[in-house]
């Protein structure tokens, strides 16, 4: 039985099969929310409302002509995609989406993986400038040092903001930061700052308006991706819409108290908890411009850390007061 579970884990829900379906899921809502903000109709033909569109974008990329710059290292730029997919895939199996015994639950649940869906989800970030580094073209190259500007700019707030509740909770596993935060609910509400903080910068991680600098189009053609065709680019589109996912997945999990109940009750949480956090991503896409890299970096030293820092602060202050 316990063999089974850890299959259905790791291939059905949350695994791969359940990443690949939501996600697209939530890439049809991005776009179709993005686009009714901007009295647009989105997708509207393949599917229902369109809602199919998003898979027939990504299998329509797999059959398509599948180019590898003659100077790029060949090795390293078609494996990127691949490492960069699995990398977010193995970060989504770290949230806990089921109703697993805490004490029990070691496979996928330990002291310290929130350290560890941070870390995997900050190597995107270092796939993305390898990524245009060796695609050997200008403007790919300027997009991956556009892509590790960036990071030194939001990556500090997210992990301020994200590790700020499990200071309240006083862990550093998600199911039990989860758990603390259902039984006490109220001291969600001393991690407001902290939460607007979380998604913000996950905005710049995503790399979303106003924060889609590295592949500015109307800049530097398409940025990091501009090499990039047929399979290898559908495997970096679907690795940014699952980073998506499990990212709005980490910020319910410690903002808004995971997701608990059984296997049914658990999915509809985390579908609706998700799709909030990714409604004031859409929000933030849809009403503000795109900025300069310079203006990004002041904005997250200016703003954010000071933010994140006071985030922190209140969060000590909180748990000296309930201890």
């Amino acid at each position: 039985m316990a063999v089974i579970k850890v299959f259905l884990y790791l291939f059905i829900y949350p695994g791969l099969v359940f990443l690949f379906i939501y996600s697209t899921f939530c890439e049809w809502f991005d776009r179709k929310l993005y686009a009714r903000l901007q009295n647009r109709m989105g997708p509207v033909f393949t599917g229902k409302a369109g809602i199919l569109q998003p898979v027939a974008d990504f299998f329509k990329l797999l059959f398509k002509e599948d180019i590898v710059p003659e100077k790029a290292d060949r090795i390293i730029f078609s494996s990127l995609p691949i490492v960069g997919l699995a990398t977010v895939v193995t970060a989504g199996l770290y949230l806990p989406l089921w109703n697993f015994d805490i004490a029990k639950t070691t496979f996928n649940s330990f002291q310290g993986d929130i350290i560890v869906v941070l870390y995997l989800l900050s190597l995107p970030t270092l796939i993305f400038f390898l990524a245009g580094w060796h695609s050997t073209n200008f403007f790919s190259t300027i997009g991956g040092v556009r892509v590790l500007t960036m990071l030194f700019g939001y990556e500090v707030p997210l992990f301020l903001a994200i590790l700020s509740p499990a200071v309240v909770a006083d862990s550093w596993r998600l199911a039990e930061i989860a758990d603390f935060y259902q039984k006490f609910p109220f001291l969600l509400f001393f991690q407001i700052i902290g939460f607007l903080v979380a998604i913000v910068s996950l905005q710049a991680k995503l790399e979303r308006t106003p924060f889609d600098i590295p592949h500015a189009e109307t800049e530097i053609v398409g940025g990091t991706f501009t090499e990039y065709s047929g399979r290898k680019l559908a495997f970096f589109r679907l690795m940014t819409d699952i980073e998506m996912v499990v990212g709005s997945g980490l910020i319910a999990t410690v903002f808004m108290a995971g997701f608990p109940g059984g296997i049914l009750l658990s999915i509809l949480r985390f579908i609706i908890k998700t799709l909030f956090v990714i409604f004031l991503l859409s929000l933030i896409r849809a009403t503000f411009s795109r900025i300069r890299i310079d203006q990004m970096v002041n904005f997250s030293w200016k703003y954010l850390a000071p933010l994140a820092v006071a985030q922190l602060l209140i969060s000590i202050f909180v748990k000296g007061m309930i201890q």
